[in-house]
């Protein structure tokens, strides 16, 4: 089986790393059954890093039958959830052990800042695993009194064959966030890394073997959307789909399952998420968080806080230390230890985001600062504020997912909130202010699913994510996330009840 090294020699970090190119499926790696490949690109320079396979629906079909066999025979509620528990928990020991190389990775596949890859994205998804592991003999019905001649209770069993469509901007964190519940629960899972940013999911495949999942619990098909991704959704033998990416596609999948067989969905889709600032605000924690809330991974983020409304009173000091701190950032390589902002993850997200930047400029919208690219060779994109910005702009009202946010002054507590509900989504928002009713009125008012009260992507595990309106159905993480990976069963025992 075909496999790349990757030796890295970089301030940051210093190693090599050997990752399987093919698909993994019943606990091996095999060849695509029409042979074809997809090329990773470094988003520093464009050029190419290695090539993986490429599955299609004949893969996608042996994936299932795979993990359907696996489910039946040797998993499920076959193995008790203690037992799955400690096969969680040994992963994450493994991902731990192993967890600068997997940083090194995502900075390589993804471009995002080793430091973040490392403290965020690996630590997050070690987490996961360990949080979902507690989870895994904890999932208990109830008994539900009725009357003295009948026994009622309830199970939770496992959905069964899931299938785990995975974004390109997280590529590692939002895998374990899936894996994580749908494991704990009992299911088989086939998942489908994005085609940008395989790499990771590729890597963690021997990590399964070694934690002990049986053959086939866990597949890895990399592949196009357009073919891998749609047969996963089109397949009469996957029970579930969970997908993090675009509204655009949330749709298809949607529309999918209901002309098969009626999957259950859970989709984390887009979103364009509002920072409220009040005149009250301590200015310089504020600033940090909201550029925290709008830069973070490139801006990169679904949750990015991108449309940014800010009190007529407060305004000019806002605007002036947020610039200087937007100024500060170092944009570069992403194994540069003082790197906060890497490139873009591809040529077409470059180009999607420098097309909003000049729609924006069309529509009369000012560039206060950046606005162009940095340096000239790979995707990099300058941190970018827009002033003078109209609610109905594309800027302000689609989602941009690069570092460019949008500036809008408002005067009252109403208005604020009217413009921030001004979208079609509805995934997060954050409301800045020194006045604790304020801040909870405000919060309440804004239709988003996760909503911070001074600061901005501050997520915690335990709470459930995911959005209102066309941000997505269902939710991730905490103990919520367990509810889509089972189905609900009420069993009624007759012990007295006589015809």
């Amino acid at each position: 089986m075909s496999s790349f090294t990757y030796q890295f020699d970089t301030p940051s970090y210093k190693g090599t790393s050997t990752v399987s190119t093919g698909l993994f499926i019943n606990g091996k790696f095999i060849e695509p059954v029409e042979k074809g490949t997809i090329e990773v690109v470094n988003p520093v320079n464009g050029k190419i890093i290695t090539s993986v396979a490429a599955g299609t629906a004949a893969d996608i079909d042996n994936a299932a039958r795979a993990a359907r066999k696996a489910y039946k025979e040797r998993w499920g509620l076959k193995v008790p959830g203690v037992q799955r528990g400690r096969m969680l928990s040994k992963l994450a020991d493994l991902l731990e052990a192993n967890a600068d190389e997997f940083a090194a990775l995502e900075a390589l596949d993804v471009g995002k800042a080793f430091r973040a890859a490392r403290n965020g994205d690996v630590s997050a998804s070690i987490a996961a695993l360990r949080y979902y592991a507690g989870w895994a003999d904890k999932i208990q019905g109830k008994t539900i009194e009725t009357n003295e001649k009948k026994l009622a209770y309830t199970r939770h069993e496992p959905v069964g064959v899931v299938g785990a469509i995975v974004p390109w901007n997280f590529p590692l964190t939002m895998l374990s966030f899936k894996l994580g519940p749908a494991l704990a629960a009992g299911n088989a899972v086939i998942v489908k890394p994005s085609e940008l940013t395989p790499l990771t999911a590729l890597r963690l495949c021997p990590l399964f073997v070694e934690a002990g999942f049986p053959d086939g619990v866990i597949n890895v098909v990399s592949g196009y959307g357009s073919t891998a991704g749609q047969a996963l959704s089109e397949h009469m033998d996957v029970d579930k789909i969970t997908f993090t990416g675009s509204t655009l596609t949330g749709r298809k999948i949607m529309e999918t399952a209901s002309k098969t067989n009626l999957k259950k969905i859970t989709l984390e889709l887009g979103g364009k998420s509002p920072s409220v600032i009040f005149d009250d605000v301590d200015l310089e924690q504020t600033v940090k968080w909201v550029s925290h809330g709008i830069f973070m991974n490139h801006g990169q983020a679904c949750t990015a806080g991108s449309r940014i409304f800010v009190q007529a009173g407060i305004y000019d000091r806002f605007l002036k230390a947020f610039t200087e701190h937007a100024s500060s950032l170092k944009v570069g390589d992403p194994f540069a230890r003082d790197t906060y902002q890497g490139p873009q993850v591809s040529q077409t997200q470059f180009d999607r985001i420098m097309g909003y930047i000049k729609s924006g400029k069309e529509e009369g919208a000012t560039v206060h600062i950046g606005g162009e690219r940095h340096g000239n060779e790979g995707y990099f994109i300058q941190p970018t504020i827009f002033t003078e910005c109209k609610s109905n702009m594309k800027i302000v009202q689609e989602e941009i997912f690069g570092p460019v946010a949008a500036i809008i002054k408002f005067a009252t507590e109403e208005e604020a909130i009217e413009q921030a509900n001004n979208t079609v989504y509805g995934l997060a928002c954050s409301v800045f202010t020194r006045d604790i009713d304020r801040a909870i009125r405000v919060a309440h008012s804004i239709e988003a699913g996760t909503a911070w009260i001074n600061c901005h992507n501050s997520s915690e595990l335990s709470l459930p994510f995911g959005g209102y309106k066309q941000s997505g159905i269902g939710r991730e993480l905490g103990e919520y996330a367990l509810e889509h990976y089972t189905n609900l069963k009420a069993v009624h025992v007759n012990i007295g009840h006589r015809l």
